[in-house]
């Protein structure tokens, strides 16, 4: 509603003379304010704030007079009457130097601003005054309160008398009224009251009430009342007094006009406001401002009486300040705002109290822009010597407001944006235009958002915003009013916002101006005069690209309905201009009806429409309806807003005529708080369309009006149609300030079935929010509102000079966007209601919302903390209801442990008792393969059950996540079961840092070391020899799993690693393996060292094979077309080509292979330079298909017996982008060479036959790792794949030199017959390469212990695939020192070699529970 901006502003005297203040008010038209000082009366201009006369009062008379006290200005601005404390009144007439100014605004030269403008003068210049005193009355009694009627000045005198003084005849006008004949009754339904019974009774504060026709008075003894005349004359037995009955400690009063309401200060700090209940004429009480123990709990009971409450000009806020100091302020009906004694406003930013700023007078400025206050505290400090230091401590400051485009121009409220305005600027939230042509709003809107049905009468504008421009940001969009605009027209009094938030129009004091977010260009009128001599009364509203607004013509004396064009320029000649009889007070827009309500107390209806005329578009209009509510009205001021709305209460048409649910069907009309609606009377006869012109169709009448809701600020309703969310749509928003918000939901029965008699047609709800409501998205469920935040920058400055600096005494205030939810608020009002079908009706139709998780989530945990916290037994609980109401969506798991872990561990039994037992629902989850759910409920149960069966859950848990790949949540789990089994059941630890890998912990090692694959072979033999005898090898990470080898928990976490690892082995899934090992930090080449004649032994070399050149997306290889298509198809030919092909990759390496292995290591390094060189084309050739262009090879420099290192640092991991690139070198004279014919068929070929860079990467690694691990068969199936010789002649020189087990030997052997054979029949892409080795392989046979004959080389009997290997004697081993049963994996085997075909990226859904059930006594 009202914001506070920035940092308040002090006024600088420019008199040294000029005493403190002590009172301050402005004058009705709020251009000029009074000042008044113990001898002095100072004017003051508004803007800018500057002074223009001052009256001294001479020391006799300061003497005789006593000091100032109290001044009122009379209505018309042209006096001044001010009390003093000897009772006298001083009356003062202001009669203004005509065509003189003290002020002129300097403009540099060749500025366009023109000063021949009309209106010049008095707009932009300050004009001089004189103050003379007039005459000196006096009341021989001292005055408590002034109060200007619009004739007559009301004076209160301590001596019970009521003085009523004429402005103009002042001697023979004076009439004193005794109060103590004044009856006094608790309604004016009594026929006598009882009189004012004591001597001594005065009033101590008073103030008219126009609208009310009387006075809201507080008396010396702390009773309040209203004091009205029965008839026209002004006289003591004319008046009739009326108690507040329950208020016996008042101090002040204040009354709003609008809202007709009495707002009374007590001595307690509270506000208590009342209005008067019109049947009876007692006075009712309507709400209490006050501060609650739970927002200001240090000092909600120490504020002291409340001193003074000032209503805003508008009458929708109330400023209200206390004897001990602070501000705060409220909105008409309670909602607080603002409060300085909290907050950054008490305390500086290193946590010391400040002191609260004392006010001892206030007022509100112009349009309720500014708030002038008479600063207490520096009324006390004497000011120092020298004028500068007094002229800044004269104590009037400024505080400086936004409000909302709301509180003066409701029609606002059928949009969905926030628009504030300040004195010179808007703040819109709907973010740039270029955010807002998102697809929601685009033209093409029916196909991009089917959700939102475009109804019959949708005029191609667009329906609304898209959530991200209105909920983008916390900022806001800050227009800048055009300052040639402002010069002539401050304030601003008016501003209104199109649909799609891209265009705003503002309304000054004449005229209008318009802007364009898109174009960031303002329009203003060409024609000065005619801006000059349009007044806007009634508001203005936008109508597609028309603005619309209702004025009145200076020069015509006419009151005038307008439309103007925004694409046109802005001039009366493109203007339609109807007539209009009476005083427009309000104006809105529904669909094509233009709704006016007029001074005279009726409403009246116009269609619009637009007129293509030529070149220029324009808009007509055309009277509809009149609708006279003077019956119902009693005063036209009390109409705050007026809308049409196509609400109604008989449902039961919009489901036999749906065309009819978007018309007009009623008024909305809110009467000073009561929100009455007038429906359309369909009791008639009906008149069909088609019977006659639509154009002269008679409208229907309207019902009698009927009372919705009391106490209502704000109504907000949507003219869009939504069959999915008709209850959002067709509901009707309100605010009610303190009361929170009602919605009034249309209660639809389910599938168009009879609706049952007892089912109300609609439904009232209230609902409290943390937020001051703005605007309404109707589909998106959300309120949108702004809220006060500070910022301190106290540490600035000195201490020194801090008395000074009002940066210091207050914050930094700024006004931040917000939003809240409200759908949970109203599900569960349905359900407290017994109407769970309607709520589920409700809950469905918004299931799409991103944020409907989070609505069952804040419905649960309300009623939760609420239920369960409950200090008496709850006779109907809501809890189990809600409980049942979320199990109907699939997010019901998710929802139930999110509200638990948010929730003190004290309510879980209270909530599990209601939704079920958590190890159930762990298991649903588990069910469901929502594994990161499942893992919040294994916290839950790890503090509600005992260890064992956390640890069984969690087993549970981590062997799925095993099989999924989660491995984030693997890391989780392994922490977690160590956690239980150390006994920390209650801090589980926190997550162990990536400790520095071996060279042999996984795919990580790349990202921390180089490794060199060019290792000399007694390196490699000497490696081999020695991980045969380490069972563990002893890296860094090595030690992670093996520091605590005694404790169970360790090794229970180890052998179910390595069973996973085992199964992805014998699943032949090396890709998982490798980011198995990664992930999890698993010793791999410990555990292939272990595993190396079982498990780590190949069975079928052909399957192996064929299952990576799958996981690895690897091509088979292919026989070039020009060998196929040769007339000389025989072998002998193909071997030729392939060995040909091949001499460039392999030859060179096969020779240097062949070498001694006493070589030195320098021709060694020219031999893998030279590996390298040739494979180094088919990578770049790759990669240059790949994501990243590969420009720029490095080459460096070799010096001798340097050892080329390749494949370092490079990321390896399965979530790791696509490798740029290894350290390679480059050939020299590769990029020199002109690539002949033959050569660009090799690239083409050897393109064709290689896989991805990121898989060839991955393959190098675990051929690393495999070699290491001394796993020689897995060394040859990946030299296979690679067709790398090289890879091949190392296995086989280390099967020389060592001494492998004869079994080995004679598997390789088997294997690569078998594959040989393959090649021949089914990928013959092979042979080339496989010829290339056959020499090594019969090599091999040769020296072997044991010869066996070539005919034994046959291919693996497919049998031999399910043998069982051999018995794991480490596990049984382990598992018997445990006390685990020993479990046989032949099960698992066999069960996972029947998998082994599946896609490696498909869930296995389904497992045998029986093969994790290992449990550690």
């Amino acid at each position: 509603m009202y914001f506070l901006s920035g940092w308040p502003k002090r006024l600088l005297c420019p008199l040294e003379s000029l005493e403190q203040p002590l009172h301050i008010q402005t004058d009705p038209q709020r251009a000029f304010f009074a000042v008044l000082s113990p001898s002095q009366l100072s004017i003051w201009y508004c803007r800018p704030s500057v002074l223009i006369v001052s009256y001294k009062e001479l020391s006799k008379a300061a003497s005789q007079f006593g000091s100032y006290k109290q001044a009122e200005w009379r209505p018309d601005s042209t006096m001044i009457a001010v009390s003093t404390a000897n009772g006298y009144i001083l009356f003062f007439e202001i009669p203004s130097a005509r065509d003189k100014y003290l002020y002129e605004p300097m403009y540099p030269k060749g500025s366009p601003h023109l000063k021949g403008t009309p209106h010049y003068k008095e707009e932009q210049c300050a004009p001089s005054l004189n103050l003379e005193m007039k005459k000196v009355l006096d009341l021989q009694a001292s005055i408590t309160s002034l109060q200007s009627t619009l004739e007559d000045l009301l004076v209160a005198t301590t001596d019970g008398f009521l003085h009523l003084v004429h402005w103009d005849g002042m001697t023979n006008g004076r009439k004193a009224i005794n109060l103590c004949t004044v009856p006094f009754s608790v309604d004016l339904q009594s026929s006598r009251g009882s009189f004012l019974g004591f001597e001594d009774v005065y009033i101590r504060d008073m103030e008219y009430c126009a609208t009310l026709d009387g006075f809201a008075v507080v008396f010396n003894d702390g009773r309040v009342g209203f004091i009205t005349p029965m008839s026209r004359r002004f006289a003591a037995e004319q008046l009739r007094g009326v108690w507040a009955q329950d208020v016996i400690d008042g101090t002040c009063v204040a009354v709003n006009n609008k809202y007709r309401l009495m707002a009374f200060g007590c001595a307690n700090g509270s506000v208590q406001v009342y209005t008067i209940d019109t049947t009876t004429g007692a006075m009712q009480f309507s709400h209490k401002l006050e501060l609650t123990p739970k927002q200001y709990p240090d000092i909600w009971n120490k504020t002291g009486p409340v001193k003074l409450i000032r209503w805003s000009p508008d009458s929708c806020v109330v400023m209200v300040t206390w004897e001990c100091g602070g501000l705060s302020l409220w909105s008409v009906f309670g909602a607080q705002l603002i409060c300085t004694l909290g907050g950054d406003f008490a305390y500086q930013s290193d946590g010391a109290k400040k002191d609260p700023l004392k006010i001892s007078s206030m007022t509100w400025g112009s349009e309720g822009y500014h708030l002038w206050v008479v600063d207490g505290n520096s009324s006390n400090v004497k000011p120092e010597s020298g004028g500068i230091s007094e002229a800044s401590q004269f104590g009037i400051l400024q505080f400086h407001f936004i409000k909302s485009a709301l509180t003066v121009n409701p029609c606002m409220s059928n949009q969905e944006q926030v628009l504030l305005q300040g004195e010179d600027r808007l703040y819109l939230n709907c973010g740039d235009a270029t955010q807002a042509q998102s697809p929601r709003n685009s033209s093409a809107h029916s196909e991009d958002k089917p959700t939102r049905e475009r109804g019959p009468f949708s005029d191609g504008s667009l329906d609304s915003q898209g959530l991200s421009t209105l909920l983008g940001h916390r900022h806001w969009h800050v227009v800048q009013i055009h300052s040639t605009y402002l010069e002539s027209n401050w304030p601003i009094r008016f501003s209104a916002i199109d649909k799609l938030g891209q265009n705003v129009a503002v309304v000054g004091k004449f005229g209008f101006a318009h802007y364009s977010l898109l174009t960031k260009k303002w329009k203003l009128f060409g024609n000065i005069t005619q801006e000059q001599n349009m007044m806007v009364t009634g508001g203005l509203a936008w109508w597609n690209d028309f603005i619309v607004l209702a004025c009145y013509n200076l020069n015509d004396h006419q009151e005038e309905l307008r439309i103007y064009l925004r694409t046109s320029n802005l001039d009366n000649a493109f203007a339609h201009i109807t007539k209009v009889q009476a005083d427009t007070l309000l104006l809105s827009v529904f669909r094509d009806i233009v709704i006016l309500f007029r001074a005279d107390c009726s409403i009246c209806l116009y269609s619009i429409e637009r007129r293509p005329e030529g070149l220029n578009t324009t808009a007509s209009i055309q009277v509809l309806q009149e609708v006279s509510m003077s019956r119902y009205i009693p005063h036209p001021f009390l109409v705050v807003s007026v809308t049409l709305t196509s609400v109604r209460t008989e449902t039961g048409i919009t489901l036999k005529m749906p065309q009819q649910a978007c018309e007009a069907e009623s008024i909305m009309l809110n009467l000073a708080g009561q929100l009455i609606m007038l429906q359309r009377d369909r009791s008639g006869p009906q008149i069909r369309d088609k019977d006659n012109n639509p154009n002269q169709r008679k409208h229907l009448p309207f019902c009698a009006p009927v009372v919705l809701a009391q106490s209502v600020e704000n109504v907000w309703t949507t003219c869009r149609i939504n069959k999915q969310k008709r209850h959002l749509l067709e509901a009707l928003w309100l605010s009610c300030g303190g009361a929170g918000m009602k919605v009034w939901l249309p209660l639809f029965p389910r599938d168009h079935r009879k609706p049952h008699s007892f089912l109300s047609r609609r439904i009232m709800l209230p609902f409290h929010i943390n937020i001051y409501p703005l605007a309404v998205l109707f589909e998106d469920a959300l309120v949108l509102g702004a809220v006060n935040d500070t910022v301190l920058y106290d540490c600035l400055y000195t201490q020194t000079s801090a008395r000074e600096h009002l940066e210091v005494l207050f914050p930094f205030s700024i006004v931040e966007r917000t939003s809240q939810i409200y759908l949970h608020h109203i599900l569960r009002q349905l359900l407290v209601r017994n109407l769970g079908e309607q709520a589920l009706l409700l809950a469905h139709s918004c299931a799409t919302l991103p944020y409907f998780p989070h609505v069952l989530e804040l419905m649960l945990h309300e009623v939760l903390e609420e239920e369960a916290t409950s200090r008496e037994p709850i006779p109907d609980p809501l809890l189990p209801t809600v409980a049942k109401f979320i199990t109907e969506f699939p997010l019901f798991l998710q929802t139930v442990v999110h509200c638990a872990r948010k929730t003190e561990y004290a309510l879980w039994n209270y909530l599990f008792a209601a939704v079920g037992n958590p190890k159930d629902l762990f298991e649903e989850c588990l069910m469901a393969q929502d594994l990161d759910t499942a893992a919040s409920y294994l916290i839950i149960l790890q503090n509600m059950e005992v260890p064992a069966v956390s640890r069984q859950h969690a087993t549970l848990l981590f062997n799925t996540a095993l099989e999924q790949g989660k491995w984030d949540l693997c890391r989780h789990m392994i922490r977690f079961l160590k956690a239980i089994g150390s006994g920390e059941t209650e801090t589980p630890p926190a997550t162990p840092t990536t400790q520095e890998p071996s060279s042999s912990s996984g795919f990580e090692f790349f990202r921390h070391r180089s490794i060199s694959l060019s290792q000399s072979a007694e390196n490699l033999h000497s490696k081999f020899n020695l991980t045969k005898t380490l069972s563990m090898p002893s890296g860094p990470s090595g030690k992670r799993w093996s520091k605590d080898s005694d404790c169970a928990e360790n090794m229970y976490i180890d052998m179910m690693l390595w069973r996973h690892a085992r199964r992805l082995l014998e699943e032949i899934k090396l890709k998982d393996l490798g980011c198995f090992a990664a992930q999890l930090g698993f010793e791999l080449i410990g555990w292939l060292c272990k595993e190396r004649a079982r498990a780590a032994r190949v069975e079928d070399f052909v399957f192996a094979l064929k299952k990576l050149h799958k996981d690895f997306l690897w091509p088979f290889p292919v026989i070039p077309a020009s060998s196929i298509n040769s007339p000389f198809k025989n072998g002998k030919y193909k071997t030729a080509v392939g060995e040909q092909l091949l001499k460039s990759q392999s030859a060179d390496t096969f020779v240097n292979m062949e070498m001694d292995t006493g070589i030195s290591n320098t021709p060694r390094s020219r031999s893998w330079l030279g590996t390298i060189s040739s494979s180094q084309r088919e990578i770049d050739t790759v990669s240059s298909h790949g994501p990243h262009m590969q420009d720029a090879f490095l080459s460096p420099l070799l010096s001798k017996g340097d050892e080329c290192s390749i494949g370092s640092a490079t990321d390896l991991t399965e979530t790791s982008s696509m490798v740029d690139g290894d350290w390679t070198m480059v050939d020299e004279n590769f990029s020199s060479q002109s690539l002949t014919q033959s050569e660009l068929e090799h690239i083409s070929l050897e393109l064709a036959s290689k896989g991805p860079h990121k898989s060839q990467v991955q393959l190098r690694y675990l051929l690393h790792i495999f070699m290491e691990a001394g796993c020689l068969d897995w060394c040859i199936i990946i030299g296979l794949i690679l067709r790398e010789s090289s890879v091949i002649n190392q296995v086989f020189s280390i099967m020389q030199s060592s001494d492998i087990d004869g079994e080995i030997c004679q598997n390789i052997k088997t294997g690569l017959y078998a594959v040989d054979k393959w090649a021949s029949t089914d990928c013959p892409g092979y042979k080339p390469f496989l010829n290339i080795i056959k020499p090594q392989i019969q090599k091999l046979s040769e020296i072997a212990e044991e010869q066996v004959q070539p005919e034994a080389f046959q291919p693996v009997n497919p049998s031999k695939v399910t043998e069982q290997p051999n018995p794991r004697a480490e596990e049984s081993r382990t598992s018997s020192s445990h006390g685990t049963n020993p479990q046989s994996d032949a099960g698992n085997s066999s069960a996972s070699r029947h998998e082994e075909d599946r896609s490696k990226t498909e869930d296995e859904d389904s497992f045998q529970e029986g093969r994790y059930d290992c449990t550690v006594s």
